[in-house]
Parts: structure tokens; C-alpha cells; sequence
């Protein structure tokens, strides 16, 4: 078998090189996902291993479904971090830029050493850059590489970076899912990662406010620029009135993206205080949903990318949706340059 990622797996000798025997941060964004948190348990767990003594960062807590995978690796919030001793180094894994994992974060750790992720609109924020935008999920990356340098991979370990793969392929049905992903994906569970624990874990044991959560978000549904676009909405007192929290909109896009005819999906939160966070999906990748999102200061992947704004206007939506418009335009164009 070929080396799977030879030239990242040369960054990442010189990442271990900068970190040894050092205290590190992985730091990954707010409202980790699957492949956020698979990362930086993987990460920290071969640090760790290594002699490098790793703990992970989060502005929030890991998810309920996340937590089989997170089992044993020590995990702190912002406050805490901010209490790391100086010389702690950070390494940011699954995070576009610098700003993903919160602004106090940012600056806690104003030059992280090393920068491990597969957005397309990656700033290369680090001493050492490890980006490979075709690259399924971050978790990918780490497997791969880890299999190229000889690094063990152990049960726990598997079980994260499986995690990571699964969830950012949508259990591989994403555009991004390659030849490469099934052959990480086996190799890893050769290694102890078990597909039926995490099929369970992650799409099995969902909470009775979730589905309530989900019935507001599908009777809100409309659909926009001749049915190509379909939005819906969780107003501001949503997760107060399901019982829920934040992390149960995960995957609530998907159904508005699911539907026929429809090319992008779109979740809007609204936000007691008069913010927004919106989660953009689509089917094709030339609808380049990062440029979309970047107009907001967001980011992401050419199929999915999101955005927060603190302070939205009234006409936020109308703007988003002529930013859509101008998005299906150039994929029109383009499809008619290759005659589709």
C-alpha cells in the first residue's frame, strides 16, 4: 500500500518535533461535531502516548452522542484553559481559522505551533499547516497520516477517528467521500473501531426534545428561488420550549437539503439577543457554499458552511438568500460550460 498523505505527513514529523516533551492544547472549534472531537481525541491520545502530556480545549462541552468517543481523554473548557500554564503550546485541529474555537481561545494561544484541517477556507493560521481540503474530515487526515509514519493506533483511538469519518461524510454518502475514506475507514476498524458502537451511539439514541425540536424546524420550511433553496427556521425560544440544547440541531439541515429539487439547504438560528447562526448545505460543490458563507464571515466547505453573526439585521434573511441567488447563477453557468 502507498503512502497515503506523504507530504502532511512530513508537516506533521516537524509538528512532533516542535512539541516534544512539551504540555499541549488541542484546541478544537465551538459546538464540536464528530470529526472536531475525534480529532482531538486522536490527537492528544498519540501525544499523550508520545510523552507530551495533551488535554483538549472546547468553548463547549462535548455532545451526548460524542461523549463513547471522548471516554478517557481529559477534556477543558475556555475558563480552564485560560489557567494552562504559559509555555503550554497549541495545536488546533478541525478549525478554518484562528477565531473557531472562541475569541478568548484566540488569544490565549495567539500562535498556535500547528493547524490540522480539511476546510477549504482554511487560513493557515499555524506555525505548521496540515490542510488538505480533499480530505473527507480532519479525523481522515490523522489516519492516514498516523498509518504513514507507523504511529500506533490503538482501540480508543480507532473509535475517535472512525467517529470523525462517519459523521463528516454523512455516514459516506457526502461528495467528499473518496476511495481513500473507505480504505482509512477499514483500516481503522482492523484497529479496534467498531461501525455498530458508533451507529448506535450517534444515530440511535436520540432524545424525545429532539423530535419536537426537528417538528418546529420542518413546519417552518419554505422554499425559495423556484424551489432550489429551502429554509427553515428555530426561533430564538426554540431549545427552551423542546428541552433541548444547541447540539441537537445537528443534522437538522440535511432534511431541508434532502428534498427533491432542492440544491441547498438552510438552517437559520435565531437568537435571543438578536444574533443568527445559519448552517448551509448543498448538493453539488460547485454551489461553493464557502464563498456563500464567507460573505458573513463565515467559511467552511464548497457543500457545507456556516456563519454566526452577533448582530443581524431584519433584512439578514433577504441578503442570505441573494447571496444563494448569485451562488445557483454561477452554477448554472457552469453547468452549461460542461453541457450538463
Amino acid at each position: 500500500m502507498g503512502k497515503f498523505f506523504p507530504e502532511l505527513s512530513e508537516g506533521f514529523q516537524r509538528l512532533l518535533g516542535a512539541v516534544e516533551g512539551r504540555s499541549v492544547a488541542v484546541v478544537g472549534h465551538a459546538r464540536p461535531d464528530g470529526d472536531c472531537i475525534g480529532s482531538q481525541v486522536a490527537l492528544a491520545r498519540v501525544l499523550c502516548a508520545r510523552g507530551s502530556p495533551a488535554v483538549c480545549v472546547n468553548a463547549d462541552p462535548v455532545p451526548r452522542r460524542l461523549a463513547f468517543a471522548a471516554r478517557g481523554t481529559a477534556f477543558i473548557r475556555t475558563e480552564e484553559a485560560l489557567r494552562l500554564p504559559e509555555d503550554t503550546l497549541a495545536v488546533f485541529v478541525d478549525c478554518a481559522d484562528h477565531a473557531r474555537a472562541g475569541e478568548r481561545v484566540r488569544q490565549r494561544f495567539p500562535s498556535p505551533v500547528g493547524n490540522i484541517d480539511h476546510h477549504l477556507s482554511n487560513s493557515a493560521f499555524a506555525a505548521v499547516n496540515i490542510v488538505d481540503s480533499g480530505s473527507a474530515a480532519s479525523c481522515e487526515i490523522l489516519a492516514g497520516i498516523f498509518i504513514d509514519l507507523g504511529i500506533p493506533i490503538d482501540a480508543s483511538t480507532a473509535s475517535a477517528l472512525f467517529t470523525g469519518i462517519v459523521t463528516d461524510t454523512g455516514q459516506f454518502r457526502f461528495n467528499s467521500t473518496s476511495q481513500r475514506t473507505f480504505i482509512l475507514a477499514g483500516e481503522l476498524v482492523a484497529r479496534g473501531a467498531s461501525p455498530p458502537e458508533a451507529g448506535y451511539e450517534l444515530y440511535e439514541r436520540e432524545s424525545s426534545g429532539k423530535l419536537r425540536l426537528l417538528q418546529q424546524f420542518l413546519a417552518s420550511l419554505t422554499m425559495e428561488c423556484g424551489g432550489r433553496v429551502c429554509i427553515g427556521t428555530l426561533a430564538p425560544n426554540a431549545f427552551e420550549a423542546t428541552g433541548t440544547t444547541a447540539e441537537d440541531t445537528e443534522g437538522l439541515v440535511d432534511f431541508a437539503r434532502s428534498i427533491d429539487g432542492v440544491e441547498i439547504g438552510v438552517l437559520i438560528e435565531e437568537r435571543p439577543e438578536g444574533g443568527v447562526k445559519a448552517s448551509l448545505r448543498a448538493k453539488d460543490p460547485l454551489c461553493r457554499l464557502d464563498l456563500a458563507a464567507g460573505q458573513f464571515g463565515g467559511g467552511g466547505h464548497a457543500c457545507a458552511a456556516g456563519l454566526n453573526q452577533k448582530k443581524a439585521n431584519g433584512d439578514f434573511r433577504e441578503r442570505l438568500l441573494e447571496v444563494l441567488r448569485e451562488r445557483l447563477r454561477v452554477v448554472d453557468a457552469e453547468r452549461a460550460k460542461l453541457g450538463a
